[in-house]
């Protein structure tokens, strides 16, 4: 695993003079992760502006080498935003910005060794081929924002995994995270601890009781509408 700029040794100098973009009001850090069982290579990109009053976080796929343009399509809003409003000067500002970049890269690897580790309890409990579908376009839509811009994906069973977090500054250390079990209109997330197979046999019957719980709903408005159809008959 290594970095593009690396969040442990460099001044701020020179991640801004690596900056992606550098302006009077803006600048952005990049910071390359790869080594990673299912993304290969991502980059995260901090990108700071006066009007926002923010430091906000994106996620692309690939290593993106210095001074590259990188398509709005290409970049994951993920809701880690640095936070640098407590430092008392220069100094304390590149030791904040060094912790917090280092828990957003230990996140994203632990996400995505996580879901890694699914795809075999995947495949072996669903019996279904698992696609590995890399991009930030996500055709499901996940209870939670996700992390990284990967999902495995059992087609036969409509059945999506990605990985999910909660939505707070990076000051507060690494975000909470989960994987996410999508099918169809139901979600559930499970912490990033849990056994897959466990996890996945628990979504299995939440999915089960779904549909009997849709197909008595179902049923019942089939009824009311026969009962209504009857009344107006008469």
């Amino acid at each position: 695993m290594s970095e593009q700029h690396r969040a442990g040794d460099e001044p701020s100098e020179e991640l801004l003079r690596r900056a992606l973009l550098d302006s009077e009001n803006s600048a952005a850090v990049a910071m390359r992760v790869d080594g990673l069982a299912l993304c290969d290579e991502l980059t995260i990109i901090f990108h700071g502006r006066r009007d926002l009053s923010t430091i906000q976080t994106y996620v692309a796929l690939g290593g993106h080498s210095t001074g590259a343009a990188v398509s709005g399509d290409d970049l994951l809003r993920v809701p880690c935003d640095l936070d640098l409003g407590q430092a008392a000067d220069r100094e304390e500002a590149e030791q904040l910005y060094r912790d917090q970049a280092r828990a957003l890269r230990d996140a994203l690897v632990a996400a995505d060794t996580v879901l890694a580790i699914w795809r075999e309890p995947l495949e072996q409990i669903t019996a279904a081929r698992i696609e590995v579908n890399r991009g930030v376009a996500s055709g499901v839509e996940a209870p939670a924002p996700r992390l990284i811009p990967v999902a495995l994906r059992a087609a036969e069973r409509r059945l999506s995994v990605v990985a999910v977090c909660n939505a707070r500054t990076l000051a507060e250390g690494r975000p909470p995270l989960g994987i996410a079990c999508i099918q169809q209109e139901l979600s559930h997330v499970y912490p990033l601890t849990d056994d897959p197979e466990h996890a996945l046999i628990d979504f299995l019957e939440r999915a089960a009781d779904h549909a009997h719980q849709l197909a008595d709903q179902l049923a019942h408005q089939d009824a009311s509408v026969e009962r209504f159809l009857e009344l107006s008959g008469e």
